[in-house]
């Protein structure tokens, strides 16, 4: 069987934990899009791991495989497998022959165009992502599968470089550099197929998991992002470039859509909305400059805006930057709920929201007099709703006992709150977190 994992919002709802937290049932996890623009944090046995390519599970011994909808930068991913080697893991990682490889020239085109792009930037990560699906959905993209053949590899990167150096120069007018040099990628990949020959680990992915599945596994498949930034079903032109929602799945593993459609699909949800970039944010308290639009955000719940930050550690890892926060966005998630077929939902960072007065959502829009349930298909339209809130009464502080003694030990307003959505979107909770680890996350159903 297959469970789904799926963000429901804007990316970073924590899917990594929800990952580890089912992980011990699963024998196979796979990521089918994406690249390490995502990162997911794991704690296990009081280790902490930040894993950007690599799937989640094989830190508890399971297969981890990047599927044909990833694309793959092959230096991180040796990093991080190194990285797991030191302190004493022996992770088991295969990748699809059909994904997609990130090379240094798709790295140096992606912070040309976002620059270029001034408000309408996405937020890229500058990590080549957008520019790798691009040559992909070119016919000009360079696999896995070619880097193990010399004169298959050698006759696409003739191709592909000449037309990515052409755009560099003739476009952008910078000088292309080793990154558009083809014999030194041409070396550089070739030493990364004598490593990937020597662990075996490229695979025909959609046959070695249907090989599983038919053997009795249970395979995890781990969607990265999250559903609103979905390249077809999110606010465009503000989004990644890959297919985050389920639908992703099947395409982005080889398996067929009855086979995920018959597994478990759960969504992840952050209790509260948290978002990186500019563009629009209906639900955002206070206003993070360089982001939030000029008539955008809630000045006067700045406070509100500064204790969330501050509780849910809403700051850039590098740059220490403030994150944009909301309050949560019900027709945001009635959207996840209906493109991607929700079975069950696990809800984190409660414990973000413990010690407010009062907890707000974004229940409903207004637009032009009419009252929306879902998101307008189009950003500009998002933009222009104003939100219909509905409030909750704020609960204290949760005591971590409450995973042990289970959901019904909720403090009474957090479990309204948790009721109300998933009555709203029809679907029964599966899991609650209440802090970072795995061991502070109530378990209410297992989906395997």
């Amino acid at each position: 069987m297959t469970v789904t994992i799926v963000g429901s919002q804007l990316g970073d709802e924590g899917k990594g934990g929800i990952v580890d937290l089912y992980g011990d049932s699963a024998d196979v996890v796979v990521r089918y899009q994406g690249g390490d623009n995502a990162g997911h944090t794991v704690v296990h046995d009081g280790e902490t791991y930040k894993l950007s390519l690599v799937p989640s599970g094989v830190v508890r011994g399971t297969t981890g495989v990047l599927g044909n909808g990833c694309v793959v930068n092959l230096a991180t991913l040796f990093e991080e497998i190194d990285a797991l080697r030191e302190r004493g893991l022996e992770p088991d990682v295969r990748i699809a022959a059909r994904a997609h490889v990130i090379l240094p020239y798709h790295r140096v085109l992606d912070g040309i165009e976002e620059e270029a792009k001034d408000d309408l930037a996405a937020g890229t990560t500058g990590r080549g992502i957008g520019p790798t699906y691009e040559d992909k959905a070119g016919r000009r993209g360079i696999r896995v599968g070619d880097l193990l053949d010399p004169e298959v590899l050698r006759k696409r990167l003739d191709y592909a470089v000449s037309h990515n150096r052409a755009l560099a120069t003739e476009v952008y007018g910078i000088d292309p550099g080793e990154a558009f040099d083809v014999d030194h990628l041409y070396e550089t990949c070739r030493g990364f197929a004598q490593r990937l020959e020597n662990r075996e680990m490229v695979i025909n992915g959609g046959e070695f998991l249907s090989s599983k599945i038919d053997d009795g596994a249970t395979v995890m498949l781990e969607g990265a992002q999250g559903t609103a930034i979905d390249i077809d079903h999110g606010i465009y032109p503000y989004v990644t470039s890959s297919n985050t929602t389920a639908t992703g799945a099947p395409a982005g593993t080889g398996l067929g859509p009855a086979t995920v459609g018959n597994g478990e699909i759960v969504g992840i949800v952050k209790a509260y909305l948290s978002r990186v970039g500019t563009g629009p944010l209906p639900t955002e308290l206070g206003h993070v400059e360089g982001q939030t639009p000029s008539d955008g955000g809630d000045t006067a719940a700045s406070d509100v805006a500064t204790y969330i930050r501050d509780e849910g550690g809403e700051y850039g890892t590098v740059t220490g930057r403030p994150r944009r926060v909301g309050w949560l966005d019900m027709p945001m998630l009635r959207h996840a709920a209906r493109a991607n077929g929700f079975t069950g939902l696990a809800v984190n960072h409660l414990d973000v929201l413990a010690g407010l007065e009062e907890v707000q959502v974004g229940h409903a829009y207004e637009l032009d007099g009419e009252t929306l349930y879902s998101m307008p298909s189009t950003t500009e339209r998002w933009g222009q709703c104003a939100v219909v809130t509905k409030t909750f009464e704020g609960w204290p502080e949760i005591d971590s006992a409450v995973v042990e003694q289970g959901y019904e030990s909720l403090p009474d307003a957090a479990r309204t709150y948790l009721d109300y959505i998933s009555e709203e979107l029809s679907t029964p909770i599966y899991a609650v977190g209440v802090g970072p680890g795995r061991s502070e996350t109530i378990v209410c159903e297992t989906p395997f």
